[in-house]
């Protein structure tokens, strides 16, 4: 028996379900070369593919589905070529002694280093492929990784549209008066020239008629009974739209935390990990609404407590 046939017997063993077909075109290197390499190109268009379908807009299901095409055609070109281009073992043949010559020293040798090099450097075309396709992806990749990073946000987190002098308007653009709201009412408003900016809505609460001071430091933050909270809620930034004058208290719907209003809007209940923060109110000479300043801390979750 010839050394080839002992490998071909060898492998046979090692893996019984092999596909005979496969087997011929193993036999075959240059022909399975070709297969492979076309695996490569069809990964290598899905990738192109994928890109253009991605600038233009397209939907994200053509996107998914060209993006597993491509994946699958490089897979299946890289199992390919490490399964019947790559040397097979376990390589044996019989020894009827421990001693070798010197011929057959050089012979192992030369059959040692070259098994390998030869399938890696006849296959070069096949590895320039597969490295243009790596790169393609790699390239591709960073259009999405930036554009869902967005934006620098600059220090826009940590400011509003809320300023020093800003009027207190409705959803409507309508300023509000000191006479607007009776005791226990409530509305959302916003910043003159920022009506429905998600940064400013805000509540508007009347909890009574004389200066409210909810802690020490804000004792003309709340002038005639009128008191403003931002809407955002600290803990998942969901709208806060519930006033209870019962109990003097906010309630987020989305996971139920409760805030009291005459303590500086302190949590009392539910998951919100702070308070939220309070707009500093002040009265003109009109008797219209202002703001003495914009909030004193960023609105909303407190991602900079993470």
């Amino acid at each position: 028996m010839t050394s080839t046939e002992q490998v071909q017997t060898s492998e046979a063993a090692i893996d019984p379900t092999r596909d005979p077909r496969l087997d011929l075109l193993a036999k075959k290197p240059d022909q399975m070369e070709k297969l492979i390499a076309l695996c490569f190109i069809v990964g290598i268009a899905c990738f192109v593919a994928m890109m253009v379908f991605y600038v233009r807009g397209s939907s994200t299901q053509v996107e998914g589905a060209l993006m597993a095409a491509g994946f699958g055609g490089l897979g299946v070109g890289m199992v390919a070529w490490g399964k019947y281009l790559m040397p097979k073992g376990p390589f044996e043949e019989e020894r009827h002694q421990i001693g070798s010559t010197e011929e057959d020293r050089k012979a192992f040798a030369d059959a040692f280093i070259g098994r390998g090099t030869i399938a890696v450097k006849r296959r070069s075309f096949l590895g320039k492929l597969l490295g243009l396709a790596t790169a393609i992806f790699g390239i591709f990749s960073l259009g999405p990784l930036l554009d869902s990073l967005g934006p620098n946000p600059g220090n826009a987190l940590d400011s509003t549209a809320w300023k020093k002098g800003s009027k207190v308007v409705t959803e409507h653009g309508r300023a509000i008066k000191v006479d607007d709201l009776e005791v226990g009412g409530f509305m959302t408003v916003f910043p003159e020239g920022n009506v429905g900016s998600y940064d400013g809505q805000t509540l508007l609460i009347r909890a009574g008629t004389s200066d409210i001071v909810t802690m020490p430091g804000r004792e003309s933050w709340g002038p005639q009974g009128y008191l403003a909270y931002s809407k955002v809620c600290t803990h998942a930034g969901c709208p806060i739209s519930l006033y209870q004058q019962e109990t003097e208290q906010l309630l987020c719907p989305c996971h139920q935390s409760l805030f009291n209003v005459l303590q500086a809007a302190e949590p009392v209940f539910g998951p919100a990990p702070r308070p939220l923060p309070q707009l500093p109110l002040a009265i003109d000479k009109n008797g219209y609404i202002i703001a003495q300043a914009g909030y004193n801390e960023p609105i909303g979750p407190g991602y900079w407590n993470f």
